[in-house]
């Protein structure tokens, strides 16, 4: 398989067919594909890596074909916004896109130093895997676009002292609303959330039962999200969304639960409950425990056993 790494905005113009940028750092543009092209997407069969040293927002139609991150899969839609950050590797194969795309390219030289560079690191989907790019409604789409378009304007007619503020300033505008969209989407998926989370839970369920606790300590958000097939912040998202906790919290409470099942049973000790559920410090555990119970673990086998 072939693979692509793309150092400057001038090379993603090139390598996609689409004019020299007006400025080394930003470049901005919509690809209207023909017939042909269109044509000769379809019978191609390439299957590519690419890697990207800056920021990239794409707003696209992917007809079929597959683009992944990693193991994942990008399942196809209409209406789809992507987003990827500095070095982030991506596949395509088989692609096909409708006739009309956009894309906004810039290097974070751009932003740095700026209020947005630290607002752009605090958004997490500039690092989702791609399957879990935004999918909008068609109302969505057109507000998106209409954005697209102002900072196309501004980029291609205005290039004076305050062409890079106007421009930021809508660019910071298509950030904020791709936030929201995406709190929409989490919230316009519930049944999938709560489906997440359910096997969020049988996994922990599945590593407590083969005593993967006791041999290889407290499953990390990252390896749970692995087991999940998602990224770690899309499984933190989702499951805060789903519960109004972090998944951090519900990895605590899943083993403050079993510990009191354990702590109940005949000759039990705080230490060895302890290293049942993962703790190299008995200490540790027992802070935690009191922490979300309110009573150490040795005032509830007290308070148990008096009832």
């Amino acid at each position: 398989m072939n693979h692509i790494t793309i150092k400057n905005i001038s090379d993603f113009n090139h390598a996609f067919n689409l004019p020299e940028p007006e400025n080394p750092l930003f470049s901005i543009g919509q690809k209207k594909l023909s017939a042909d092209e269109i044509e000769n997407c379809v019978a191609s069969n390439e299957e590519a890596s690419y890697t990207n040293q800056f920021y990239l927002i794409s707003l696209k139609n992917i007809v079929s074909g597959e683009i992944l991150y990693g193991r994942t899969k990008y399942d196809c839609g209409t209406g789809t916004l992507l987003f990827s950050a500095p070095n982030q590797t991506y596949v395509i194969k088989d692609i096909v896109i409708s006739s009309e795309s956009w894309f906004i390219a810039f290097h974070e030289d751009f932003i740095r130093g700026l209020d947005i560079q630290k607002r752009i690191k605090s958004y997490n989907f500039f690092n989702y895997n791609v399957n879990e790019a935004l999918h909008l409604s068609p109302k969505e789409e057109q507000t998106i676009k209409s954005i697209f378009r102002n900072i196309e304007v501004e980029y291609q007619n205005n290039q004076d002292e305050f062409s890079k503020e106007i421009i930021l300033t809508h660019l910071d505008a298509l950030l904020k609303y791709a936030d929201r969209f995406y709190k929409r989407q989490f919230l316009n998926r519930k049944e999938i959330n709560k489906a997440l989370f359910t096997r969020f839970t049988e996994i922990l369920d599945e590593y407590f039962e083969s005593n993967q606790l006791e041999e290889n300590g407290i499953p990390t958000v990252e390896w749970l999200a692995s087991k999940l097939g998602v990224s770690h912040r899309y499984m933190r998202d989702t499951i805060k969304t789903e519960t109004g906790k972090t998944a951090v919290d519900q990895i605590n409470l899943y083993l403050v639960e079993e510990a009191k099942n354990l702590l109940l049973a005949p000759n039990a000790s705080i230490s060895e409950t302890a290293y049942k559920l993962g703790f190299e410090y008995p200490q540790y555990f027992s802070r935690l425990f009191k922490k979300k119970t309110g009573v150490s673990p040795k005032e509830y086998i007290e308070s148990a056993t008096m009832n």
